[in-house]
């Protein structure tokens, strides 16, 4: 494997519900020895509290809605400020976040998956904010939001494709070999 040659890497594993972005994103925190952020589980972890904060995302999640630009930055904004390397899943979602607060990453992989299996994937996982109807929401969302975020990382380079149909390992593998080139 080749070594990886950068002291400071921030990259975004992103993609769709459901296109194992956040499998992904930690099996490559662990490779680079880095520390992995998962914006949805620091969400699903914040709507549990006790508090108007947590039922403002609990709310949102349960909506099959985005949470509040501003609420997710911030958070995203806690966890990166005292680290200088992570790989990072679930943010930013729009153009709009990322004008709110930019990680600077170094590499954004987009993982493409068909709608078809996205829908497999998530009914079979059988969250309660995973239901037909809501991860469709959530699917026109991501698409509307995030193609032109995905267009900003392309005319930056950083942007690369991956064809995230294919097995864990195959993706994982071509992830690696992509950090640095």
């Amino acid at each position: 494997m080749n070594e990886v040659r950068a002291s400071v890497l921030k990259i975004l594993v992103t993609g769709p519900q459901g296109s194992g972005k956040t499998t992904q994103a930690k099996l490559l925190a662990e490779f680079l020895k880095v520390p992995f952020i998962g914006m949805g589980e620091i969400l699903r972890t914040k709507a549990m509290a006790d508090d108007e904060l947590g039922r403002r995302i609990k709310e949102s999640l349960g909506k099959g809605e985005l949470v509040d630009d501003e609420i997710v930055a911030n958070f995203t904004k806690e966890e990166v400020d005292s680290k200088n390397s992570f790989v990072m899943d679930g943010y930013p979602r729009s153009l709009y976040q990322m004008e709110l607060f930019d990680p600077n990453f170094n590499k954004v992989f987009y993982l493409e998956i068909p709608e078809d299996q996205v829908l497999e994937r998530l009914l079979r996982r059988g969250r309660l904010d995973d239901s037909e109807d809501l991860i469709r929401q959530r699917l026109n969302l991501y698409h509307q939001m995030t193609e032109p975020l995905l267009e900003r990382y392309e005319s930056q380079g950083i942007l690369v494709n991956l064809d995230g149909a294919k097995s864990i390992d195959e993706i994982q593998k071509e992830i690696r070999e992509r950090v640095n080139g």
